[in-house]
C-alpha cells in the first residue's frame, strides 16, 4: 500500500478515560483511513507507547499526571523525529500554545473542536502541513534564538537547586499551586522563588522561562 492510502496510525495520549473513549467513538464513526493504534494516559506510557507502536500522529493532552504533554513530545521527538504531535487540550493559553510549538509539536487545538474538523486537522498535520499559526510559530522563533546579549548574564547568575526544579515545572506548564503541591511548598513560596529567578534571568514571564529551560537540554 502506498504512504498516500495506507491508514494514519494515531496514538492517542490523555490521562481521562472518557476522553479517549470519546476519541475513539468520533475517530471510529469518521475513520477515513486513520487508525487509533494505541493509547497512553501517562507521560511515561506515552514515551514508551511511541517507540513500541510507530504512530504516524500522537495527539497528546498537555496535562499529564507524571508530568506534561509538552514533556513526553520533547522526548518522543528527540527520539523519534519523524512522528508529529498534535496537542489536544482544554487550554487556551498562549505560553502552553508557546511551549508547545518550542517542543516541535505540529499543532494546537482544542478539546471543543468539531469532530469533522478534527479530522481533517490530523489528515493535515500527516500531509506535512503545520495547524499553528504563523504568529505563534514567529514568536517562538524569536524566543528560542533569544538575545545574545543576554546570554553571559544569564550564564553567571546560577540558580539554586530549589529555583531549578521550579523552573522544571513552569516550563512543564504547571500552575503554581501545581508546582507547590509536588514540591510541598506554600503558594508564597513558589511565587518568591518564581520572583527571584526572573530577576536572575533577566525575564518577565513564564513562556521566558519556559524558553530557557529549552535551550539548556542536551
Amino acid at each position: 500500500m502506498s504512504p498516500a492510502k495506507r491508514p494514519i496510525r494515531l496514538l492517542l495520549v490523555d490521562d481521562h478515560q472518557v476522553v479517549l473513549v470519546g476519541l475513539r467513538t468520533v475517530l471510529h464513526n469518521r475513520r477515513q483511513g486513520i487508525t487509533v493504534v494505541g493509547e497512553a494516559g501517562s507521560r511515561a506510557d506515552a514515551v514508551r507507547a511511541a517507540k513500541r507502536l510507530k504512530p504516524d500522529i500522537i495527539l497528546m493532552d498537555v496535562r499529564l499526571p507524571d508530568g506534561s504533554g509538552v514533556e513526553a513530545c520533547r522526548d518522543i521527538l528527540a527520539k523519534h523525529p519523524l512522528m508529529r504531535v498534535i496537542f489536544l487540550t482544554s487550554f487556551a493559553d498562549d505560553e502552553f500554545a508557546l511551549a508547545a510549538v518550542l517542543a516541535g509539536a505540529k499543532g494546537y487545538v482544542l478539546k471543543n473542536i468539531d469532530s469533522d474538523l478534527l479530522v481533517q486537522s490530523i489528515r493535515a498535520v500527516f500531509n506535512g502541513q503545520s495547524l499553528l499559526s504563523p504568529a505563534l510559530t514567529q514568536r517562538a522563533q524569536i524566543r528560542a534564538k533569544a538575545r545574545p546579549a543576554q546570554a553571559g548574564p544569564v550564564r553567571k547568575q546560577s540558580l539554586a537547586p530549589q529555583e531549578e526544579r521550579v523552573l522544571a515545572l513552569v516550563a512543564e506548564g504547571l500552575t503554581n499551586k501545581e508546582i507547590g503541591a509536588a514540591l510541598q511548598l506554600s503558594d508564597k513560596t513558589v511565587k518568591n522563588y518564581l520572583s527571584n529567578m526572573f530577576q536572575k534571568l533577566h525575564i518577565t514571564r513564564r513562556a521566558q522561562a519556559a524558553t530557557f529551560f529549552v535551550k539548556r537540554q542536551p
